[in-house]
């Protein structure tokens, strides 16, 4: 069994090592999005736009790159208990409704500016990050009770944060 559990944190570390790479890979290239948009003048606002797009997939990127380490890799975290579920989802769910809301603002800058039919489209995507929010909102509210019945996870799920602050 622990040569699996070596595996497994094997294998976690290789896909957060690939997500950090794809990070600076899109980094990169909205680096040189940006620099072009630079040189176009007012008209480069959309390709602006489209730079901070890329920068913020970078940013979730990382963010995932983190949390599989921090969890899967250094804590070794076994996700029962329902703190440990509430902060492992939590800290997803922040990347996926930011990356979501990021993506859905720039999908409305362009289609204002170049195909407003698919106005609607970018819509769907702002909708779609609220109904994940308030949906998370009521995990968390829900969870919470769970929580309170298992007043020695949450001292755990503290324990474990000091581990890998110091």
């Amino acid at each position: 069994m622990s040569i699996l559990k070596t595996f497994f944190s094997i294998a976690h570390a290789v896909l957060a090592l690939l997500f950090v790479g794809l990070a600076v890979m899109l980094t990169v290239y909205a680096t040189q999005t940006a620099w072009s948009a630079i040189g176009e003048g007012p008209e480069g606002s959309e390709t602006a736009i489209e730079a901070i797009g890329l920068l913020a997939i970078a940013v979730v990127s990382l963010q995932i790159s983190q949390t599989i380490t921090e969890e899967e890799v250094i804590r070794d975290a076994h996700i029962s208990a329902p703190t440990r579920v509430r902060r492992y989802l939590s800290r997803f769910m922040v990347v996926v409704v930011v990356a979501l809301s990021i993506e859905g603002l720039v999908g409305t800058f362009k289609a204002l500016h170049e195909d407003p039919e698919m106005l609607p489209h970018a819509a769907s995507v702002l909708v779609a990050a609220g109904i994940l929010l308030s949906g998370w909102g009521v995990f968390i509210r829900l969870n919470r009770s769970a929580e309170e019945l298992e007043p020695e996870a949450m001292k755990a799920a503290k324990a474990e944060d000091k581990k890998i602050d110091e």
